[in-house]
């Protein structure tokens, strides 16, 4: 909670080291690994009564997968808005990976006084590029129009966006050939694909080709790197010490583009010790550096 110190248990720091030194042999693996971490945190902190509600599945499209989850305490009147897209390489994830993530995010950022939107979308076998994007503007919309219903500011809203779900986050706010109005405040890209590539060895590279088709050669245009110069939001890029190949590169990357664009460099966070997985699974677990940075920008932007 607000004003209490938070600090990760050893054990937990050194068994994230021991994953996190064999990341890339086999992410899938490792990112199991990671979950089972931290699914016991989260159920224990989720047994503590905290008066976080939580509205499932409400509607923002036709979609049976364009649904979303408000998460706020009873309290909550013009209270910042964050906005969560999660990851998934394109052909997979959900809002709901589990009982507790990715609503672990949400809940955490309920308990320091905003409401929490947890987005899921359509994935590429439904709906390839730009569907990702498009769906974020239509959750995006539907905040605008009615999170002030469920105790939120619709003028303070930060979307955060990450792996697959930063890809789409990051095209919806700067893709200027997608022709969409971003309707947030700031923008949060932690451990996104930034750069779409089909490398030897991107683990993900199906997911990619499934999401922006075969044509490797539209790859760079297509890519949220592309259009970075377009971005005129408030950023902040982060990224953990052991991540899926290359999506750090893409991070500090995209960074740079922004900063040469504005002359004048994006706040950029790289979280020693996380993965991929861990640097959102830790939300409300009892660590919370990383959320504490992010409302510090918010409050900035």
């Amino acid at each position: 909670m607000p004003g209490v110190p938070h600090v990760r248990p050893a054990p937990l720091t050194a068994r994230l080291r021991e994953i996190g030194t064999r990341w890339q042999q086999d992410i899938r693996a490792a990112g199991d690994r990671t979950k089972a971490l931290y699914e016991p945190l989260l159920a224990a902190a989720c047994a503590v009564p905290d008066g976080v509600q939580c509205e499932r599945d409400v509607a923002y499209g036709p979609h049976p997968r364009q649904v979303l989850d408000v998460y706020r305490t009873a309290g909550a009147r013009q209270a910042p808005v964050i906005v969560f897209v999660h990851g998934g390489a394109f052909v997979r994830g959900a809002k709901d990976t589990s009982e507790q993530m990715w609503g672990n995010v949400l809940r955490w950022f309920a308990r320091q006084g905003c409401v929490g939107v947890n987005v899921e979308y359509r994935l590429a076998h439904e709906a390839p590029h730009p569907g990702g994007a498009q769906d974020v503007a239509l959750a995006c919309d539907w905040v605008a129009r009615n999170i002030e219903a469920h105790g939120g500011d619709p003028r303070r809203v930060c979307l955060i966006g990450h792996s697959a779900g930063g890809t789409h986050a990051a095209a919806y706010a700067c893709d200027p050939l997608l022709g969409l109005a971003p309707r947030i405040r700031a923008l949060v890209l932690v451990s996104a694909r930034l750069r779409a590539d089909v490398r030897p060895d991107n683990p993900n590279a199906d997911g990619v080709r499934a999401y922006y088709g075969g044509n490797e050669g539209a790859l760079e245009r297509l890519s949220p790197t592309a259009h970075a110069a377009s971005l005129r939001l408030p950023l902040l890029v982060v990224n953990a010490q052991y991540e899926n190949p290359w999506l750090d590169v893409y991070g500090l990357e995209f960074a740079l583009l922004v900063a040469r664009a504005r002359g004048q460099a994006p706040l950029h966070i790289a979280m020693a010790d996380h993965n991929h997985i861990s640097v959102m699974a830790h939300f409300n677990s009892g660590e919370s550096w990383l959320g504490e940075q992010i409302l510090d920008f918010f409050a900035q932007a």
